[in-house]
């Protein structure tokens, strides 16, 4: 796994859909409980509130790890390069660590939008690249298309859901997954399941999708502005699910249960 998401950035802090005092607040709250990675979007409409946060945390820039992801309006050679130099501005940094296309393009042609993002890296305004909500096929064409790795492909993921496909596609283009929407909204927690499995090792329903999720080789992305539960989604490096309870969380993912439709985002392609 590449190295932005491995130790602390194994477990991002996501802003979404916080703006204003709130997301200051939260922001400063994942810090002081070890949050180091952030992650925004200029969909989101807060990147200019996180780089205010992100200044008053007072933390030195190799510390921390922000990603921001690029809105599919700005997919052209006339708005890509700007609408990230934009963000950058709005971010008060000279790069973000990790920049990702947050949609496919409607029509299903990813390849000008990759080649931006490629160009974006040439002229160093980000040190790594991903994208979001690609299919496995999508994945396979991507390594066709462009030369810079893929640090991540950021998609829908949680225990209600199979996506053994795209942790095939994963394996076979060495693209990383991580996840947002971790414990799918809280539908996670209407199955007792959960917090059955947390009593045997003192740890909550919660942390415990969070636990599969990061042993089945996915990063995770989170959100709170209750610092127990900020507190929580962060303190999940120290126990491991056994093989039996990943087996029993694994049978729920049949549940089928998927949040992101074309009927909620109309960037949404075909999923796998």
């Amino acid at each position: 796994m590449n190295i932005y998401f491995q130790g602390t950035n194994q477990r991002t802090f996501g802003t979404f859909p916080l703006t204003a005092s709130e997301l200051r607040d939260a922001m400063r709250i994942a810090a002081e409980v070890g949050y180091r990675s952030f992650d925004t979007a200029q969909m989101y409409e807060n990147e200019q509130e996180t780089g205010d946060a992100l200044a008053e945390l007072g933390l030195s820039r190799d510390e921390i790890c922000v990603t921001t992801k690029v809105h599919p309006d700005s997919f052209s050679e006339v708005a890509f390069l700007s609408s990230v130099e934009e963000s950058l501005r709005k971010l008060r940094l000279d790069y973000v660590d990790v920049l990702l296309l947050h949609w496919p393009p409607i029509g299903g042609d990813i390849a000008p939008s990759l080649k931006l993002l490629e160009q974006a890296h040439s002229h160093g305004l980000t040190r790594n690249i991903g994208v979001s909500n690609y299919t496995a096929q999508m994945m396979r064409d991507a390594t066709k298309i462009i030369d810079t790795p893929l640090v991540t492909n950021q998609v829908e993921f949680h225990p209600l859901l199979n996506q053994d496909t795209l942790l095939a596609a994963s394996s076979e283009t060495r693209i990383p997954l991580s996840s947002y929407c971790s414990v799918a909204r809280g539908e996670v927690f209407k199955n007792p399941v959960f917090a059955e499995i947390g009593e045997g090792y003192g740890k909550t329903a919660g942390q415990v999708v969070l636990r599969w999720i990061l042993q089945k080789g996915v990063s995770i992305n989170t959100m709170s502005t209750k610092r127990a539960n900020i507190q929580a989604n962060f303190d999940v490096m120290d126990f491991t699910l056994s093989g039996i309870d990943m087996d029993r969380i694994d049978a729920l993912t049949h549940t089928g249960y998927r949040i992101v439709t074309e009927d909620l985002v109309p960037w949404a392609p075909e999923w796998d």
